[in-house]
């Protein structure tokens, strides 16, 4: 009897410990397939201006697999369910707070605001909720889920058709 409840306990606590060890496997992004690239990677590789997404918004495919990686990677923590918003700006209308364009997105999630900043991008619109973005890049395994993360973004799009992708800027006013 009292090996039994030994026994009992032993493995009562074993089960405890392990309900209780972190799971680094959620904690940390799968390692990046060989020959893929992490955001960051790609970020720093690519001069300024010159990413762009190899998926489109009506790619369902593509769509499903950003939404999956949009829910894995916590951006809906901020940003909301389908991007709608929360503590952070909604990513579903025509406000972009850096811009709109692919390499811009691509940056922004990947470095966060301050290194984006460091590099020479500046506010172009503002949003009633604005927090700082933090660094993702090391929490998304390749740039090939951002770029799928984006699409799903843009595939939420309800803003302006011509500010899909940053609004145009304004016209100068010609001198009289």
């Amino acid at each position: 009897m009292l090996f039994g409840c030994l026994a009992l306990l032993a493995i009562s606590a074993v089960g405890a410990e392990q309900a209780t060890a972190p799971q680094s496997s959620a904690a940390a992004p799968a390692a990046a397939p060989a020959g893929a690239m992490t955001p960051v990677q790609r970020a720093n590789a690519a001069p300024k201006g010159q990413l762009k997404n190899p998926y489109k918004d009506d790619d369902a495919a593509a769509v499903e697999a950003g939404r999956k990686a949009y829910f894995r990677a916590g951006c809906n923590g901020c940003h909301g369910g389908n991007g709608g918003g929360g503590m952070c700006p909604a990513l579903t209308n025509d406000i972009w707070v850096y811009g709109g364009d692919d390499d811009t997105l691509f940056r922004l999630v990947a470095l966060g605001t301050d290194a984006l900043q460091s590099k020479g991008y500046t506010r172009k619109g503002r949003e009633n909720v604005v927090g700082p973005m933090p660094a993702m890049g090391t929490t998304i395994a390749t740039d090939d889920d951002l770029w799928r993360i984006l699409a799903f973004v843009r595939s939420n799009y309800h803003g302006a058709p011509e500010c899909k992708f940053g609004c145009p800027a304004l016209a100068e006013p010609a001198n009289p």
